[in-house]
């Protein structure tokens, strides 16, 4: 290899046809391809999203149905199962609060916990969360625990 036949890598290079708008001998001179007057001819141009010509959009065609609570609070669940799985690992022993789910990047700071019945807890923990559902707050003082909430 020299530096008479270096080359590009394969693909690395797009030579998207012929250059427009240099001249007449090239064939794509004068208007060069915009084809004459209109607003996609003009420099500039950029048509909106969803703009179907002067058409009404679909977006504003078809019916509008529904309500978003601007006040909603989204809690991230954390099932009972998942937590017997960490006192397995050895990661909790007998009190699972926020901060430990947090180092153990199982919710974020800022999330809203609420644990959820789903899975079999056998061992007697202290949850503190923010939110339980009545099967995991049974589950939970079933096993002799206690189930806090923050």
């Amino acid at each position: 290899m020299n530096l008479s036949n270096l080359q590009p890598a394969e693909g690395s290079v797009h030579k998207d046809g012929k250059r427009v708008g240099r001249g007449e001998g090239s064939g794509k001179g004068g208007t060069a391809a915009r084809g004459h007057k209109g607003a996609k001819s003009r420099s500039g141009y950029s048509k909106k999203i969803g703009f179907e010509g002067g058409q009404m959009p679909l977006q504003r065609r078809v019916p509008k149905f529904g309500f978003k609570n601007i006040n909603r609070k989204e809690y991230v669940g954390i099932n009972l199962g998942t937590l017997q799985d960490m006192v397995d690992k050895g990661v909790i022993t007998d009190t699972v609060d926020m901060d430990i789910l947090v180092t153990n990047r199982v919710v974020k700071r800022s999330d809203l916990v609420k644990i959820l019945g789903g899975g079999e807890l056998k061992a007697k923990l202290k949850i503190s969360v923010h939110k339980f559902t009545a099967s995991a707050k049974a589950a939970v003082e079933k096993a002799g625990g206690e189930a806090v909430t923050l």
